[in-house]
């Protein structure tokens, strides 16, 4: 990537999109805190991580929900403790945690395995968890990565559905993607990569949706 520069407005929604090597991975390391850049500035929750020390980023980690493309489960938690994780490092309630877990795993169609170590899962199992556990917490930004690449078209546009019912309620959201179809349903402005350069394509349905109300 050069020169890149753009703002996320609080409560926005966009679409990352670009081909193979354009620097999406690079850039989706800067906003989750992965990586600090090796010039220019990334400023966070009205923060400069520039000069941050490393131990200083990590309340600013726990405002973030990322879903990986390896999903990065814990291997030895059940499915309920990978979704748990994010409330028990802030201090949530067993009992709050309990509701709130067993809730989302049923949304997510995976309530009868809750106690399934991800070995045992599918691939498109295991994305669903790694997806529960990135918006449990209700996170201020959540960036995602394909978080629909193996799931059937029915599931990944239900999951969409849960997204925007998380961005409605304030969450900022990113989601890379390569899924046209994906892109055209849901209609958000995209933030296209190409030859390390990014611009801001806003399609004609978004301002449809806006004025329709759907956001």
């Amino acid at each position: 990537m050069s020169d890149v520069t753009f703002t996320l407005e609080p409560g926005s929604f966009h679409f990352l999109n670009g081909p193979s090597g354009a620097g999406k991975t690079s850039l989706m390391s800067l906003m989750y805190l992965g990586r600090k850049p090796t010039r220019g500035r990334v400023t966070m929750f009205g923060q400069n991580i520039n000069d941050m020390a490393g131990h200083s980023l990590g309340p600013l980690r726990q405002k973030i929900g990322v879903v990986f493309q390896e999903f990065r489960l814990l291997p030895h938690l059940s499915a309920f403790d990978n979704v748990a994780l994010p409330l028990r490092i802030i201090g949530t309630s067993e009992k709050e945690i309990r509701n709130n877990v067993n809730e989302l795993l049923e949304w997510v169609g995976l309530g009868d395995y809750k106690q399934s170590l991800p070995r045992t899962l599918s691939g498109g199992q295991q994305q669903r968890i790694a997806i529960a556990r990135a918006v449990i917490a209700r996170p201020k930004l959540l960036l995602a990565d394909e978080p629909t690449g193996n799931l059937d078209e029915e599931m990944g546009f239900r999951l969409m559905n849960l997204f925007e019912q998380l961005n409605n309620m304030g969450t900022t959201i990113v989601i890379a993607t390569h899924s046209q179809v994906i892109m055209e349903r849901f209609g958000h402005p995209r933030l296209m990569l190409d030859q390390g350069s990014l611009r801001v394509e806003t399609p004609k349905s978004w301002f449809k949706r806006k004025m329709d109300g759907v956001f």
